[in-house]
């Protein structure tokens, strides 16, 4: 994989390689329908004269390149909105170099006693509950957050403070997000805030997003932009 650190020259570069694809399937459609036409042009002149082609198999043979012709234009056509998807998919991806996104993720960092996080819902809750514990999987901190009243992301910060009153000491945890609408749980997602490093493209011309300590994700991963 490379890493692109230019939103320029990914433009460049993408529009370069989506016109030199673009050429070189319309030269293949082109091509084939040349062949077909030479083949047809060919049994013409050499067919028998006693025993000439009916109008059924030239009519047949016309449309057989028709759709061979139509098939290639239309192979042609998905590579070329393929290209533009990709390219589109690196420049939204490079405008978020440096900044923070919210993506599934159970990690919560507490740094200067301030920390955070979020979850998505499915839809309105009545009840949300969050709750904090340490590397040992015990628990630190339980915040109750109230209702939501539709699905969607939700933000929440934590001050550093432990069930007790206590001051947590900075470093990472591990959070997890309950919801419930009645008696029903509705199965919240928890987020975790990370910070984009670069965009990374394989050879294929897949986006992806390099969030830190070796962890990728994928443009449609990202649930908020902060």
């Amino acid at each position: 994989m490379s890493t692109v650190n230019s939103t320029t020259s990914t433009t460049a570069a993408d529009v370069l390689a989506g016109l030199q694809k673009s050429s070189k399937a319309t030269s293949k459609t082109d091509d084939a329908q040349t062949r077909f036409l030479k083949l047809l042009t060919e049994q013409l002149k050499n067919q028998d004269p006693l025993n000439p082609t009916d109008n059924a198999q030239m009519t047949s043979q016309l449309a057989q390149i028709s759709t061979v012709n139509g098939i290639d234009k239309l192979n042609a056509t998905l590579t070329s909105l393929l290209d533009q998807s990709q390219s589109s998919d690196a420049l939204q991806a490079a405008a978020l170099v440096g900044k923070g996104v919210m993506v599934s993720g159970n990690t919560l960092a507490l740094s200067s006693s301030k920390a955070y996080g979020g979850f998505e819902v499915a839809s309105a809750a009545d009840k949300v509950t969050v709750t904090i514990k340490d590397a040992n999987g015990i628990e630190v901190r339980k915040m109750e957050l109230g209702a939501v009243d539709e699905a969607g992301v939700y933000n929440f910060a934590w001050d550093g403070k432990t069930n007790n009153g206590a001051v947590a000491a900075d470093g990472k945890y591990t959070v997890s997000v309950s919801a419930t609408r009645g008696d029903t749980d509705v199965k919240p997602t928890a987020l975790t805030l990370t910070t984009v490093n670069s965009v990374l493209r394989s050879s294929t011309g897949s986006v992806s997003l390099d969030v830190g300590s070796g962890g990728t994700v994928a443009l449609s991963d990202i649930k908020q932009i902060l």
